[in-house]
């Protein structure tokens, strides 16, 4: 992300709580709004800047998948399940693929551009996942 990089580990690792502790025996609770310092807001905005890029990028059918999630990361993986699929579903997807490119083999009725182009889309799909 050329914004910044900041912004990937608040998408990849989840939203910054501010706390602050208290009591002895120390306990760790959350900070409230009033006492947040500049450092807590800006860490909180990181959040909501994420949040409005992944939004910004999606068409109006996204938007209704990942409009009730709460952090950058949580619509990411929502994104995530919806084109990538769960683990399993990505195994067989990987599998179908490398089953295809094993097979591979030019049709009687296919042109070489025709059968590189379906040779470099197997490639390609075998490289996203």
């Amino acid at each position: 992300m050329a914004e910044d990089f900041e912004l990937w580990d608040v998408i990849c690792d989840g939203p910054f709580f501010p706390t602050k502790t208290i009591g002895d025996p120390a306990v760790t609770v959350p900070k409230t709004r009033k006492d947040f310092n500049d450092v807590d807001r800006k860490a909180i905005e990181k959040n909501f800047r994420a949040k409005i890029i992944l939004v910004c990028g999606i068409g109006p059918d996204e938007y209704n998948r990942i409009s009730s999630c709460q952090s950058a990361k949580e619509i990411w993986e929502a994104l995530q399940i919806a084109h990538e699929g769960t683990t399993q579903v990505k195994q067989s997807k990987i599998d179908m693929l490398t089953t295809g490119y094993e097979l591979f083999r030019m049709k009687d009725d296919e042109s070489i551009q025709d059968m590189h182009t379906r040779f470099t889309s197997i490639i390609n799909e075998l490289h996203s996942l």
